[in-house]
């Protein structure tokens, strides 16, 4: 069964950092990105930042670019989002996602979320001001 599982979720004060692990199982993420998305109460998910896991060529969006820092782990099959100086404005459910490099970089900006190949399911960061 082909799966990609979310974790590491939590409430946080605002400056204050959390990591998020998305580890896959029933397939191997060599030759795939990965991405990370949110989804804050109200509002539509939106792309936070990707990774391509054989080359290791990553994307941030603006919001988060010097604060959250991607990274992979072929030995544990798992994509990381160590996120720090949070801001209550990152309060989400994250989520992640697998397709081709190609397919979630262009999912960073043009959305398309029911399309990517491989979905989880999300984890709650809360941000408290």
């Amino acid at each position: 069964d082909v799966q990609l599982q979310a974790s590491g979720g939590g409430l946080v004060q605002a400056g204050g950092s959390v990591r998020l692990s998305c580890t896959a199982s029933g397939f191997t993420l060599d030759n795939y990105g990965i991405g990370w998305f949110r989804q804050a109460p109200g509002k539509e998910r939106e792309g936070v930042s990707c990774i391509s896991f054989s080359d290791g060529y990553t994307y941030y969006v603006d919001s988060v670019k010097g604060r959250f820092t991607i990274s992979s782990d072929s030995a544990r099959n798992t994509v990381y989002l160590q996120m720090s100086n949070l801001k209550p404005e990152d309060t989400a459910v994250y989520y992640c996602a697998a397709d081709t490099w190609g397919n979630i970089r262009m999912s960073m900006f043009m959305g398309g979320w029911e399309d990517l190949k491989v979905r989880g399911q999300g984890t709650q960061v809360t941000v408290s001001s």
